[in-house]
């Protein structure tokens, strides 16, 4: 364990960012090198990339810098545009709750213009390569006058692209009274010259590589959108045979929504986070070893010390921070000498913290496809094939082979009384799939689309619930769970989609229905631009709670 953010010396703002961000504890990393860097000493880390580096100087950088002063108070250092790009969005991250925080990063590759119409207009923070760093000393467009922390990030990477002699040279054009703090995964003689002659007096931090042990392990990712996630985990689910498997999520909200949509559908599943009481958490582990839970939607804090040797798949719903957590959270499969199976869900803007991981762990995580309805259906078939030759095989059939016996001198045929009886025992989950509806959008609204959004006075503060919802609808229309689209649950008020087919159906048959004890008014809802919106109860703006979407 590694303490609390709360322990470290940050301030309120970014402890706030930190906990939106879905941080709940810090990295060795960051628990060691931010209570250092906040005391403005010098600082050599020595800790390999996907440990978290970046907040570990970030946070400090933010905490200590003048709003107020426009000018360049501290650089970033880094080996290449991606890394750069990546410290910049941190820095941005992390400032959400302070103001206007100005990083900027430049690049090779990138306008020259822009970079200096930027920094003529004012910046707090500067991250870039040594190149272009030294082309804007040269140009005279960036100056250091009141800069006050200097951070060298993957010091070994720069030394090994050849930019060490730049590096030397912008130190050297940078005032003396400064912190330094230089990160590198090694320390070969030429890092260590340039920390014994820039940096005075620095704290050494060294943390041990993470032991990698996980060739029993079968690693795969899933491209995603954020707004597929959920249709993405019902049908891995749904085609993976597994005995149990372990839900990450970032935050404690997200791990009780998952949970809750997850129940919604039928699946034995349970949330586990930092909120939960230890009795509670040890609850659900005993559930989950002794099978009545099959799911467990948790995050990493809640998810430590837990060993349930029967854990088949590990699924990575939000990809972690730092690689060091994946290699944590695909630990807790293939225990006791099984395999395992480790899935990630990758949207577009983290394709670079899944390349991350690869280099942490050095193994390669293979690409998958998103199980289409038909290997849904197929899988369904499978399993319910299993079961009528199980069923087979057991006693107290003579009562049915009689009616059978009678259906067919009625005149039915064999193969259509056991395709009736196999969809009577299937009740409301057909083995057909439905299609994906489209994501939607402002035409969706407006007589295009699969889908229509029907509008319920009844939100957060009278308790409801998204469970609450699928099942009003299903439990007075029919309408199967799978059939329900995204619902979007507000303070005072609930949009949800329906299929545009079925709306009139639905409409119809919530005209009298209570949610919670509470009678509810359903309708139509208006186009997007014309929503009633929510007033904000401590005056600023607010969203709706997106709680994915309800496909099959």
């Amino acid at each position: 364990m590694t303490g609390a953010f709360t322990d470290l010396g940050l301030s309120a703002e970014l402890l706030a960012a930190i906990a939106d961000a879905g941080y709940e504890a810090p990295t060795a990393i960051q628990a060691r090198a931010i209570p250092v860097l906040l005391a403005g000493r010098d600082l050599i880390g020595q800790a390999q990339t996907g440990t978290g580096k970046t907040a570990a100087f970030a946070l400090p950088i933010l905490q200590r810098l003048d709003l107020a002063d426009a000018m360049v108070q501290a650089l970033v250092l880094t080996p290449t545009r991606e890394l750069a790009i990546q410290v910049a969005e941190a820095l941005h991250t992390y400032s959400k709750r302070m103001g206007h925080v100005r990083a900027l990063p430049v690049y090779g590759g990138s306008p020259m213009s822009q970079q200096i119409r930027r920094l003529k207009a004012g910046v707090h923070v500067v991250v870039g390569t040594p190149g272009r760093i030294m082309d804007h000393l040269r140009r005279g467009t960036l100056k250091f006058d009141a800069l006050r922390t200097v951070i060298l990030d993957e010091a070994d990477e720069m030394l090994r692209m050849g930019f060490i002699d730049d590096v030397e040279w912008i130190l050297g054009q940078i005032p003396v009274a400064r912190q330094t703090a230089l990160f590198s995964a090694t320390m070969p003689p030429q890092i260590k010259r340039i920390a014994e002659r820039y940096l005075r007096q620095p704290e050494r931090i060294e943390i041990e590589r993470t032991a990698l042990t996980l060739p029993a392990i079968e690693q795969r990712y899933l491209n995603v959108t954020e707004r597929q996630k959920l249709d993405a985990l019902t049908r891995v689910l749904e085609v993976e045979p597994s005995e149990a498997t372990l839900v990450f999520v970032r935050t404690k909200t997200s791990a009780a929504d998952v949970a809750e949509r997850l129940q919604a559908r039928g699946y034995a599943a349970e949330a586990m986070h930092g909120d939960m009481i230890q009795a509670q958490r040890e609850q659900t582990i005993r559930r989950l070893r002794a099978g009545q839970v099959e799911i467990v939607v948790a995050t990493d804090v809640a998810a430590r010390g837990l060993d349930v040797e029967h854990i088949t798949h590990v699924i990575n719903y939000d990809v972690p921070h730092d690689a060091e957590s994946y290699v944590h959270r695909i630990g807790r499969t293939g225990r006791a000498g099984r395999t395992g199976t480790a899935i990630m869900f990758v949207t577009p803007r983290e394709t670079r913290l899944l390349k991350l991981i690869e280099r942490f762990t050095g193994q390669r995580i293979g690409p998958m496809r998103m199980p289409s309805a038909a290997d849904v259906a197929a899988r369904r078939a499978s399993l319910f094939k299993e079961k009528l030759r199980a069923a087979a095989h057991d006693d107290g059939l003579e009562p049915y082979l009689t009616l059978v016996e009678e259906l067919a001198e009625e005149g039915m045929d064999m193969a259509e009384i056991a395709a009736a009886a196999a969809k009577l025992a299937r009740g409301s989950q057909p083995l057909e799939v439905a299609a994906p509806s489209p994501e939607p959008s402002p035409a969706s609204f407006g007589g295009e689309g699969d889908m229509v959004r029907l509008f319920i006075d009844a939100g957060r503060e009278t308790g409801v619930r998204p469970a609450d919802i699928v099942g009003a609808i299903a439990g007075e229309t029919g309408l199967s769970g799978q059939a329900i689209g995204a619902i979007d649950l507000y303070d005072r008020f609930t949009f949800v989609e329906v299929p545009r087919d079925r709306a009139d159906h639905v409409l119809a048959g919530m005209r009298h229905v209570k949610i919670r004890n509470r009678p509810v008014r359903v309708k139509l809802a208006t186009p997007r631009a014309e929503e009633p919106r929510r007033r904000p109860r401590d005056g600023g703006p607010r969203r709706p709670v997106r709680k994915g979407r309800r496909v099959a």
